[in-house]
């Protein structure tokens, strides 16, 4: 097993550290996280998909499954490259509130275009990025593409609708917004593996967040439509989406495009396996997202406009983790095995070996043999006091709609006799010792729940677009008082 040593960690976005640009980035906030981690001994940094997004702002829909979020760059580290200057940076940013994702596309593109035309970025600069970065030539090309078709998605550019259909050269589309793009690419991973390296180098492992599906409005899917189920138009015939599940009566409709797996077995997963190749380039450990669907998928024809009239279709996840295995040795994959859990995928699961996830939200029902409890928590398991699609733990102990699972809850607390008041914090604090304390490998719990913020500082509700979602950001790093108590516990169960 990869993961052989108690340990804990925070999930924590980039995108909410706090600074003063309205949004997290790869800068001294993102380095003073790192120091609060090793001040209070823990070992794991949890991060969202780290890519560009579009529309609705998730992170498990992005341009691409290998370029980074612009909006990441640090500027303040640009003004110390020399391609900016202060007066740039004094741009009017709103960092009392949650991220304003419009506010900081309009500033922050405007500042780093001003970077770019500092830089004097030559094309041997340029073609040196191609071979450190592969896929990057081809993500100017489609960034150019969407800029001359206005930002439409990619199956409204006719003829440029996927690469193969190009009537010229693919790289004589790229244009000025392109090279800009690219440029972008290379200052934001001249940042992350500086950040990588001053984590590593103080024993902080950074978890990446792997989503199962690309985006249809992808360079993925531009580059290699036969790897998906697509019709002429490039437009797919099928999409992703769970069916209705704890989180909706609908089921969630994702709208991803399915994989063509038998075109993918065909050419030996070579897709799929360059995909986590570079993704352990950029990560130390690599969380898969809906890991049952390497099992089974649920495809929805298109047009549907919810997730409930779908099939589960079957999956070659054991011959793609095999043949993983055989190139790359011992995996280190945390497998999101939440939602509809069959025997079969547990199979996979037991044959990869690679540790589930168990959410303490869904511990407390009245089933003895729910394997959320705690007291059924086995080793090769990530514990989580709750996840980016869950409510925080204080607005799941205040929502009325949890009486029972709270009163359940609350007779694992020690302290439940000797204390006048269950307060909220209270309660917060008891179930992330209960995460702690479990058998679980490594405990992770997002960083919310250590500052004990209720149901306004949510990350995502599923099934929802709006400004709510992936929009939440600290507006400072815990205090002293919660790092110490953090360091405690972590030493208090082992998890050094």
């Amino acid at each position: 097993m990869f993961f052989n040593k108690r340990s804990a960690g925070i999930l924590c976005p980039i995108f909410s550290l706090p600074n003063a640009e309205g949004i997290g980035t790869l800068g001294k906030c993102a380095y003073d996280f790192v120091d609060f981690l090793v001040e209070t001994n823990q070992t794991y940094w949890q991060v969202l998909p780290i890519g560009t997004t579009s529309y609705g702002n998730s992170p498990y829909q992005s341009f691409s499954s290998f370029a980074g979020n612009p909006f990441f760059i640090d500027l303040e580290l640009l003004k110390k490259e020399g391609l900016l200057h202060q007066e740039d940076l004094d741009a009017d940013w709103d960092t009392q509130h949650n991220i304003n994702y419009a506010h900081v596309s309009h500033h922050k593109y405007e500042i780093l275009k001003k970077a770019f035309k500092n830089s004097s970025f030559t094309k041997v600069q340029e073609k040196k990025a191609y071979l450190q970065f592969p896929w990057l030539e081809d993500f100017g090309i489609f960034m150019s593409l969407r800029a001359t078709h206005k930002d439409q998605a990619r199956v409204e550019w006719g003829e440029c609708s996927t690469k193969e259909l190009l009537p010229n050269e693919a790289s004589s589309y790229l244009n000025e917004e392109g090279h800009f793009h690219v440029f972008l690419q290379v200052k934001f991973y001249e940042q992350w593996f500086e950040l990588k390296k001053y984590a590593n180098a103080r024993n902080i492992s950074i978890v990446g967040d792997l989503p199962i599906f690309v985006s249809g409005d992808s360079v993925d899917v531009w580059v290699n439509p036969e790897f998906f189920l697509l019709d002429e138009q490039g437009i797919s015939t099928s999409v992703a989406g769970v069916p209705p599940d704890y989180f909706s009566d609908t089921g969630q409709l994702w709208g991803n495009p399915l994989y063509d797996w038998d075109k993918i077995k065909e050419d030996n997963f070579t897709w799929w396996i360059d995909r986590i190749t570079r993704s352990l380039e950029l990560f130390d450990v690599l969380r898969i997202d809906h890991f049952r669907g390497f099992e089974s998928y649920w495809a929805i024809p298109q047009g549907e406009e919810t997730a409930i009239n779908g099939e589960w279709v079957s999956a070659p996840g054991q011959e793609l983790f095999d043949l993983l295995k055989e190139k790359m040795g011992e995996l280190p994959v945390i497998a999101e095995d939440l939602g509809i859990i069959t025997e079969e995928v547990k199979e996979l699961m037991v044959h990869t070996e690679f540790p589930g996830m168990s959410v303490l939200q869904f511990a407390f029902d009245n089933h003895s043999d729910n394997p959320y409890k705690p007291e059924n928590t086995i080793e090769n398991k990530v514990v989580y006091t709750g996840t980016h699609d869950n409510n925080t733990t204080k607005g799941w102990y205040l929502d009325p709609q949890n009486t029972q699972e709270i009163h359940n809850a609350l007779e694992y607390f020690p302290l439940r006799e000797t204390v006048s008041e269950i307060t909220p914090e209270l309660f917060v604090s008891e179930i992330i010792e209960i995460a702690w304390s479990t058998k679980a490998i490594i405990s992770i719990l997002p960083i919310q729940d250590l500052l004990f913020l209720g149901e306004e500082a949510r990350m995502n509700t599923p099934s929802t677009v709006g400004d709510h979602n992936w929009s939440w950001r600290m507006k400072v790093l815990p205090d002293s008082s919660k790092k110490q108590w953090l360091k405690d516990i972590t030493i208090k169960h082992h998890r050094i």
